[in-house]
């Protein structure tokens, strides 16, 4: 094994995202062959690696099978996409997984659908660049009817966050819902694009992110990812 960082050692092992291993590492919890180690250090075969103390744990495939988990879980409204276990409600607990995962990305505690969990942290980040510009599709209910203006006006971008949302895509699919596609992913992006034409989100779903469908699944049910879905989403990935 070439010599990598620290923080990469530390996600590829499944222990955490490389953002988190980041923090451990600044908090000065992690030492390489007995000294604790910093920011911008490198890793080669046969190092110690510890974690609090404890020998931090490699977690290599059997044959035929992946090295990390990789799942796609419809989300129901009042479960909260964090780490934290000590938030009631928390998506972690959730899922209720035996090995340690991490959502990619959010979606609202009061919102609905697809959400892609794993317990590859290595790649956590590079989905959610945003110039990658991966799809997310949302299916919406508002308090009023829906109209062209309305539309037009969502798709060419909205001021929020003092900033302008990205063009995206809008079609009406009832007299009181619409489909939204974005590339991005703001802090309660399309609700506060839908306040500023006076509309209320009363339901919020999604039902895609890039080639990954939510599909027949219901809230609360998850699933693993296809090999198919894999290499849609990370094509230039070689260790699953």
């Amino acid at each position: 094994m070439e010599a990598i960082r620290l923080n990469k050692y530390i996600a590829d092992s499944g222990h955490c995202s490389r953002r988190e291993a980041d923090d451990l590492i600044e908090q000065q919890r992690v030492s390489v062959n007995g000294e604790i180690a910093g920011i911008g250090t490198l890793v080669e075969a046969g190092d110690d690696v510890r974690i609090d103390g404890e020998a931090l744990k490699i977690r290599k495939a059997k044959a035929g099978k992946r090295r990390h988990v990789y799942i796609a879980l419809f989300k129901p409204e009042g479960v909260t996409c964090t780490t934290d276990t000590s938030v009631k409600g928390n998506i972690v607990d959730f899922v209720g997984h035996e090995q340690r995962v991490f959502p990619i990305g959010r979606l609202d505690k009061d919102s609905e659908g697809l959400i892609l969990l794993t317990s590859n942290g290595d790649i956590v980040n590079r989905i959610l660049r945003k110039e990658n510009g991966h799809e997310k599709e949302y299916l919406v209910g508002v308090n009023k009817p829906v109209t062209p203006q309305f539309l037009s006006g969502m798709a060419k971008g909205v001021r929020i966050h003092g900033q302008m949302t990205l063009p995206c895509r809008t079609a009406r699919i009832a007299p009181f819902g619409f489909r939204i596609t974005l590339t991005q992913g703001l802090n309660r992006q399309i609700r506060l694009m839908s306040a500023e034409f006076g509309y209320r989100v009363k339901q919020l779903r999604r039902v895609r992110i890039d080639n990954i469908k939510l599909g027949v699944l219901k809230p609360g049910q998850w699933r693993n990812l296809s090999d198919a879905e894999l290499r849609g989403l990370l094509p230039d990935q070689k260790d699953w």
